[in-house]
Parts: C-alpha cells; sequence; structure tokens
C-alpha cells in the first residue's frame, strides 16, 4: 500500500504478507489465501527447545520477580534455556513413571509461573497433554462447576497446584481422591537445587485437606534417562500438545485440542506475517514483558510460544490491566524494556494514561520495542491516538499498533494487518498456510479457516467437533467482516462483529451489535470500559455501560466512595446525557439509535461467563445473566436510565 506524503512516520518494521489471492466458489463465497506460501516448520514444539539450548543455552527463556515475605516483589529470577531443557527431561521422565498420557493429563492450577512454565515443558517432552485451567474457576467460583467440568472431561492422572492456600478449597472439592496432587512452593524463594534454577525447592510434601501430596522438587529431582528422550523422539506433529478450553460463556467450556504440528505451523506463520520475531539483536530473540494468561491462547500459545519458538525472553509480569495490579505492569515496564508489546485493550489505555506524565515509563517502554500489539476486544481510537502522542513526543515516530484475528481453535494466528496506517477495526489479510472461506451469512460476511493451524476438534466431544466445520472442512467461526476497500482486496478485511450477536428490533430491522457497540466505546472515552447492546425483539435499542476506572474523575467524591454512588453523581450523569445526546444525533435510524442508557455498578463476572481472564466481554451472558435489569431499562422502570433527546427527522 502507498501511504499519502503526509502520512505519520512509524519505526521501520517489515510486513510479510501484503498481498493475497481470490478466487471465487458458488453462491458469492469468495476464497482467500496469501499470496507467500507457508514455508517449512518443526514437526514438535521440543524441537525448538532442543535448538535454543543448544544455540544459546545461557540466554534467558523466562524470569519472574520473587516474591518476598512481606507479599512484595523482589529482583528477577531467572531459567535459561539449558536449565528449562534440564528441568524439562527430569519432570518428563517424573510423568512418563506416573503412566500419564492423554487418557491421563496434567491438569495445572497456576498464574503464570516459572514452575508452571516448567511443568508445561516436562509435559511437552514426554509427550503428556496438560492443560493450564483458568485461575478463576478456582479462586473466583464459588460453586467449582467450570473446574469440576474441566476436570470431568479431562479425567487427570494428576493435577499440579502452585499453591495450597489459594487452590485448596477447589481442589476438595473437585478432584478425586485417586489422583495425584503435586504442589508448588507458592512463594517463589530462591533456594538452591539440583537444576540450578532455584525453583521449586523448600518445600516438604506435607499434607492438602487430609491427602497426602508431591513436592514439585520431588519431579524436578527425578534423574531423566535415555527413556525420556526416546518418549521425545515417538512425538510428531498429530501428537497432542495440550487442550485449552474455549470461554464458556454461554455453554460450558469445550476442551480444544492443540497439537504440535498446530503449534509449529502457527508459530511459522507468525514467523512470516511478523518478520520481526525472527530477528537477532543484541537482545537475541524477541523480548515480552507479559501478564497475559497460559490458560488462554494469546498468552499460552501465542506468547509463550513464539518465545520459545524464536528464542526469547519472557519476563513474566505480576501485574494487570486492574486498579489494584497495574502498578506492577508499569513498574516492570521501567525496568524491562520490550521488543515486542502485548496486552488487551484496557491495558493499552492505562499505559497510554500513565506516559502522558510519566518521562521514565515512556523512556524505557519505547526506547527499543518494535511492534505494539493488542487483542481480545476493539481499542478504542481515543486510546490509539493517545498512544501515537506519546510516541511521537518522545522518539519522534510512531510504533505500528498490531492487530488481526484469531481464535483458541485457530492456534490461535488467523489474520495480521498489511501496512502501518491501521484503524480500529482493521483485521488485515491470512497469514501464509491458511485460506479464508468468505461466506455470505444473514446479510453479512462470516470467515471461515481451513489450515494447518486449525484445531481437529473438541476433546471428548464430537457433536461439537462435526457441529463447528463445514461441507468443506472449513472451520466456522461465527465472525463477521467487511472489506477494508472493495476495490483492494490486498487491504485486507476489518471487524463487523459477531454474526450471532446481531439481532432484530420488533420492526424486523438488524442490529449490527459490533459497530454499534465499538461506537459506544469510542464516544465514551476514556470512561467507557465495554458495552451490552440490548433490544431484542423491543421497538428500540438499549445500552448497559460498564464504567473505566476513570469515570471517577468526572465525580469529584473521594477516591474510596462506593462505584454506585460515583455513578449516580450529578457530573457523571450529566455527562453521560450528553455522551447520549451526541450518540442520538449521530444516529441514522432505530437501529443505530441508542434510546436508553444505564450505566452499570456491577462489573461483569468471569464465574458466570459475562468476560474471560483478558477482560473480553461475552455480550449474550451478560444478557442471560441480568435479564431483570435489560427488562426494567426497556420498561423504563430503571433508575438513572438516561435517555437522549428525541432528533427529528430520522427513520423510526
Amino acid at each position: 500500500m502507498t501511504l499519502p506524503a503526509t502520512a505519520p512516520r512509524y519505526r521501520a518494521l517489515k510486513f510479510g504478507v501484503t498481498r493475497v489471492v481470490m478466487r471465487d466458489g458458488l453462491g458469492g463465497v469468495r476464497y482467500m489465501r496469501a499470496e507467500a506460501e507457508l514455508e517449512k516448520y518443526a514437526l514438535r514444539i521440543t524441537d525448538q527447545l532442543l535448538h535454543w539450548a543448544a544455540e544459546t543455552p545461557a540466554t534467558t527463556f523466562m524470569a519472574r520477580r520473587r516474591k518476598l515475605s512481606d507479599g512484595s516483589t523482589g529482583d528477577w529470577q531467572r531459567v535459561s534455556y539449558s536449565q528449562a531443557l534440564t528441568s524439562a527431561r527430569s519432570i518428563g521422565k517424573a510423568l512418563l513413571d506416573r503412566g500419564l498420557g492423554v487418557e491421563r493429563p496434567v491438569a495445572i492450577l497456576s498464574e503464570n509461573d516459572l514452575e508452571h512454565a516448567l511443568l508445561a515443558l516436562g509435559c511437552i517432552y514426554a509427550g503428556v497433554p496438560y492443560c493450564s485451567v483458568s485461575p478463576a474457576y478456582s479462586t473466583v467460583s464459588q460453586d467449582f462447576d467450570k473446574l469440576r467440568h474441566v476436570l470431568q472431561t479431562l479425567t487427570p492422572g494428576l493435577v499440579y497446584a502452585s499453591d495450597r492456600t489459594r487452590y485448596g478449597k477447589a481442589i476438595a472439592a473437585t478432584v478425586g481422591a485417586a489422583v495425584e496432587i503435586v504442589l508448588g512452593s507458592g512463594t517463589g524463594s530462591d533456594h538452591a537445587s539440583g537444576t540450578g534454577t532455584g525453583i521449586g525447592t523448600g518445600i516438604g510434601a506435607g499434607s492438602l485437606a487430609g491427602r497426602a501430596v508431591t513436592a514439585f522438587s520431588d519431579l524436578l529431582a527425578t534423574r531423566a534417562t535415555p527413556a525420556v528422550d526416546a518418549a521425545m523422539q515417538a512425538t510428531g506433529p498429530s501428537t497432542i500438545a495440550k487442550f485449552l478450553f474455549t470461554s464458556g460463556s454461554t455453554k460450558l467450556p469445550k476442551a480444544v485440542v492443540n497439537t504440535h504440528g498446530m503449534w509449529c505451523a502457527n508459530q511459522q506463520q507468525m514467523r512470516q506475517s511478523m518478520p520481526v520475531l525472527a530477528e537477532r539483536t543484541e537482545a537475541g530473540g524477541p523480548v515480552l514483558i507479559d501478564w497475559l494468561p497460559w490458560n488462554h491462547t494469546f498468552g499460552g500459545n501465542h506468547n509463550f510460544g513464539l518465545t520459545l519458538y524464536n528464542g526469547g525472553t519472557l519476563y513474566i509480569d505480576d501485574g494487570k490491566p486492574t486498579p489494584a495490579l497495574m502498578h506492577e505492569t508499569l513498574r516492570n515496564l521501567r525496568e524491562i524494556a520490550p521488543t515486542l508489546y502485548f496486552n488487551v485493550p484496557t491495558g493499552f489505555e492505562a499505559i497510554a494514561d500513565a506516559m502522558k506524565t510519566d518521562d521514565a515509563l515512556r523512556r524505557n517502554l519505547l526506547s527499543r520495542v518494535r511492534m505494539f500489539f493488542f487483542a481480545g476486544a476493539a481499542l478504542a481510537q481515543p486510546v490509539w491516538d493517545a498512544l501515537h502522542e506519546a510516541q511521537e513526543r518522545e522518539i519522534g515516530e510512531r510504533i505500528v499498533m498490531g492487530t488481526g484475528l484469531g481464535m483458541t481453535e485457530s492456534s490461535p494466528f488467523a489474520i495480521f494487518i498489511t501496512h502501518p496506517d491501521v484503524k480500529a477495526g482493521y483485521l488485515g489479510v491470512p497469514t501464509p498456510g491458511l485460506e479464508l472461506k468468505l461466506v455470505p451469512c444473514e446479510g453479512k460476511t462470516e470467515v471461515r479457516y481451513k489450515g494447518p493451524n486449525i484445531t481437529p476438534g473438541y476433546w471428548r466431544n464430537d457433536q461439537a467437533t462435526r457441529d463447528c466445520f463445514d461441507e468443506e472442512g472449513f472451520f466456522c467461526t461465527g465472525d463477521a467482516v467487511l472489506w477494508i476497500d472493495p476495490q483492494d482486496c490486498h487491504q485486507g478485511l476489518k471487524f463487523d462483529g459477531r454474526i450471532a450477536e446481531d439481532f432484530k428490533l420488533a420492526t424486523g430491522t438488524f442490529v449490527s451489535v459490533g459497530p454499534m457497540r465499538a461506537k459506544i466505546i469510542a464516544a465514551g472515552a476514556p470512561y467507557v470500559q465495554d458495552a451490552v447492546i440490548t433490544g431484542i425483539n423491543r421497538g428500540e435499542v438499549g445500552a448497559l455501560l460498564f464504567p473505566a476506572q476513570a469515570v471517577r474523575r468526572l465525580s469529584c467524591l473521594p477516591a474510596d466512595a462506593p462505584l454506585a454512588q460515583v455513578l449516580e453523581s450529578s457530573p457523571v450523569q450529566a455527562h453521560f446525557q450528553r455522551m447520549a445526546d451526541r450518540l442520538a444525533d449521530a444516529s441514522t435510524g432505530s437501529a443505530s439509535r441508542v434510546a436508553r442508557l444505564h450505566l452499570m455498578a456491577h462489573p461483569p463476572s468471569i464465574d458466570k461467563g459475562e468476560v474471560t481472564d483478558k477482560g473480553s466481554i461475552n455480550q449474550r451472558a451478560v444478557l442471560e445473566h441480568r435479564a431483570g435489569l435489560v427488562e426494567a431499562l426497556h420498561d423504563g422502570t430503571l433508575p438513572f436510565t438516561l435517555q437522549p433527546q428525541a432528533k427529528t427527522g430520522i427513520a423510526q
């Protein structure tokens, strides 16, 4: 793409795919693939561990700050590629000794930490599938129903928990007496160990809820033999590496099968779409500082995988884009200069706000970063603009904001941008080796996937597997797309919402939820974190607004004021009334006019599937669990409902 002469200047970044090949099918169906072919890739992800342990043995593979006795964090504890391989072989042998395998895999109850990483590598090395289970199912849930479902689906032979206090109650409620429990240190303390990592030592086996447990250090102390290397050599592209569960927003979560071949193909696809991943600098491979949870495909496949595949270093960030933990993320970014930085929109919003006044953050974060990348939800254009403003002020150029489209079932990388001039909603073109099928569907265009990075299906759920593939073997995503430029297919696609989320008003008029939600978030920035659109089979559209923490600044109330009091305050209500009026003035008909708004004092619930670990809202789950509130919103009985002034001259 040729940019206009007035285009802003960006830090140099090569785009690997800029041209596509199209072909037409029957009934308006079109097929799209990258012009570039997928290059040769590793047979198994373990091959990359062996490669980097031989080529760069002393390079840090992963690091995490030590947890101190007062709950704070100290300096970085590191695991090199050589140490990671040594630990993986020992742990792998311990797993083989227990007869674990695909019918009796490993379930991991843990946040991101070094023991979690080493156990995952041990599983992969031995050919024993593992599953990193959402910590929320154990630590937030009150009924443990989703955790129970996950364990019943997997039938694990071993359950690892990083901390007996955090996970003990959940284990007692869901894990059968015949299943071995392995406990981690839960402290991150530095002790000497035979592997030289300082990981997994300093804890005895002890007991948990009246049952004996094994210490993680016992796995590490197992002597590796040629048997574990033979087990590794017996694995191949079709070997299951892990299970990743879907969010389970409207139904119970499904276990997505992830094979070595899927994962490696996808990492090679990423490397070709994002050539920066293969570049070697004074830092070695890519350097990440990352909090994204490994039970989710963005953190566990995309970022963990690109680190291992490309010989990079991942610094585990114990922060998170929440008011209570964002300070830790900002502290880490002042110290560690990433070469690539990944986050979700709420995280970038907090960083953009902090960079306005934090010189040290701005200087270090921007010193060598080549690309920002977001996924999981829409990034409001005002946040995008604020990031660019800080970048231009500090380094005289912008950092490319990478984005695209993918899902757990695609490993996850599928579509990526083609040029630096990206706008909110842009997706781009398919990665090499992946073919897209663009199918007319209910007035929209659904995108479907076929390629070596696509899952063979859902574990122990044949019906769900059959339902997700069409007659040509393409995976049906449910995502809708539009052309960025209908006259230039090489610019690629932009997001048009989820087909299943769209609905009709009582008049029969379709409401396109994705674009409307994005419009509301942009209009409400920086005070709106997310929105859920209401009005199914009703006469008009409504919206439930989930506020960002910045809304407290509008209220002029004390910092500890209850959120409900903040939202009901006159300044906040007046601000959102003006927003409602502006949205109404810009509308063109009943399907684009938000007729009633309500500010939500209670955040979306992870336990009820209303939001994922990384902050993505689920429209359908919120509507289902808050049906009474939606009813009150539309019948006029919900207090503090905002309604815009009626606009004349529009089609109703």
